[in-house]
């Protein structure tokens, strides 16, 4: 795998070398994996459904999981999409480049492995410089999962990509940290109303400055079955989870603390994922924080660093402290459930 340092940004453009040789890799068929502001991606054009095949190969993904197509800005939407409703206008001058995916009906210029067989595409432009420097290099719309094994936690850094696809993929372009560290809000703007598939950095909130009538996905709170067709990736099976067994534990912070000491007089494999507050409460035990439990922007920057720090460890186990709320406190919960499989623990 052929690997490039291009975290001094000031560099950056897409006549430098590291970026014109990701790009011929891609336009050749050949795999790459970027930094996003989101999570690292794994590369592929978006034209080409054999190169697209590779990532599925490489990522051991399911084949109903649909792709989201990267564009440089858009400009691209009439290319690839059918029956644009104003709205997706007005929410890319807002939020383009940015963590917000839309949904729409397919102009089938994407590859059919890239939409998973469906006649919508998800679609956004990523706020990278170095994203934005190789989309502009191909000129094609590059379709990109999280550059991590499937089911595993996104990587927000290079090293995750490395320990997860090394030997698998061509090359990867190192741009240092993901600055949101989860996957982008997909808005479905298909349903009979804008729908959040995937909750992420850019809010509900936010959303409804242009979409008043916006609403969240019900799957986004339960389990959706294994057959059912999804328009978004991360609705269905167990998603962003580490090795270890992921529990999420609700209640008071004392309360759980005890309960997790209980639990480790008979299990010296476990592990805590906890806020900052709490993590005086766990001395002696293999315990992480990820961020005070209020600032949910930190808690989304560090969550999937922090549970492949808790893998490495050898944990068995990984006891969860998960928020509750509205802003981007529902896209680590979204993470977090579906990392544990709806395994929740009410401790009283």
């Amino acid at each position: 795998m052929e690997f490039w340092d291009v975290t001094d940004f000031s560099k950056v453009s897409a006549d430098i070398e590291p970026v014109r040789r990701a790009a011929d890799i891609i336009l050749s068929g050949g795999l790459v994996a970027f930094p996003t502001e989101t999570v690292y991606g794994l590369g592929a054009n978006a034209l080409d459904g054999n190169a697209v095949s590779r990532i599925f190969e490489a990522k051991g993904r399911p084949q109903d999981n649909p792709l989201i197509a990267h564009v440089a800005d858009m400009s691209w939407l009439e290319r690839l999409c059918l029956d644009i409703p104003p709205v997706a206008y007005e929410l890319c001058e807002l939020y383009w480049p940015g963590p917000l995916t839309l949904v729409l009906r397919s102009s089938g210029v994407v590859a059919k492995e890239v939409t998973a067989g469906l006649d919508t595409v998800g679609v956004r432009s990523p706020n990278h410089p170095v994203a934005l420097a190789l989309l502009k290099a191909c000129d094609v719309p590059i379709a990109a999962p999280s550059a991590n094994t499937s089911g595993r936690p996104s990587p927000t850094a290079a090293r995750h990509v490395y320990h997860d696809l090394n030997g698998k993929i061509d090359a990867l372009l190192d741009g240092g940290r993901c600055s949101v560290g989860l996957e982008s809000t997909v808005l479905d703007l298909v349903s009979d109303v804008p729908r959040i598939l995937r909750p992420g950095g850019i809010t509900l909130e936010q959303i409804r400055k242009v979409c008043k009538d916006a609403v969240y996905d019900k799957a986004i709170f339960g389990e959706v079955p294994k057959d059912a067709p999804v328009r978004s990736p991360g609705m269905k099976y167990r998603h962003y989870a580490p090795r270890a067994k992921v529990i999420i534990l609700r209640g008071d912070s004392s309360d759980v603390a005890a309960y997790i000491r209980e639990q480790s007089v008979n299990d010296p494999n476990i592990a805590v994922l906890c806020y900052d507050e709490e993590l005086p409460l766990y001395g002696g035990l293999n315990a992480v924080s990820y961020g005070p439990r209020s600032r949910h922007d930190i808690l989304s920057y560090n969550l999937f660093s922090a549970l492949r720090a808790l893998d490495e460890t050898g944990a068995e186990t990984i006891y969860a402290r998960c928020p509750e709320g509205s802003d981007t406190a529902v896209a680590v919960e979204n993470r977090l459930k579906r990392a544990s499989a709806y395994h929740i623990i009410d401790v009283k």
